[in-house]
């Protein structure tokens, strides 16, 4: 098996990113964006000044497709997911060899879209959009 990458609080747990003749969980669409923040200072008759504050939390967008038949439980991995969503609890994300961000990263959201369903109604095939922000530490 041929790990490409995790997020999660260690490389044993969490979400493992990898491809082998059992598995396939890799990220498509991997969007990382940052912003500085800028305040605005109106003078009367005169050109607005602007001033530089600071760094917004850089953010990360990517999606997961979750296919049973690609040897990963959809419902599974989701939950993972939800948990450490509502859980607060900042992850680390590697991808590669690249250890991503300063620190940690959160999940902000996600969203999953069930694609099909088995015989029995249970989630067989799903692409789960996530959105993190970095998470620094003080």
């Amino acid at each position: 098996m041929a790990v490409v990458g995790y997020l999660g609080k260690s490389s044993r747990e969490g979400i493992i990113f990898s491809v082998s003749d059992d598995v396939v969980l890799t990220l498509e669409n991997f969007k990382w964006s940052g912003s500085a923040r800028y305040s605005i200072h109106n003078r009367h008759n005169y050109h607005a000044l602007t001033e530089y504050t600071g760094m917004d939390p850089d953010k990360i967008t990517f999606e997961i497709q979750l296919l049973i038949e690609h040897g990963v439980n959809p419902l599974e991995q989701v939950v993972k997911l939800w948990t450490y969503e509502r859980e607060g609890i900042a992850l680390a994300l590697t991808i590669g060899t690249k250890c991503y961000g300063k620190y940690r990263w959160n999940i902000v959201s996600h969203e999953m879209t069930a694609k099909y369903t088995d015989r029995n109604g249970d989630i067989a095939g799903a692409t789960v959009s996530v959105t993190l922000q970095e998470y620094l530490r003080t």
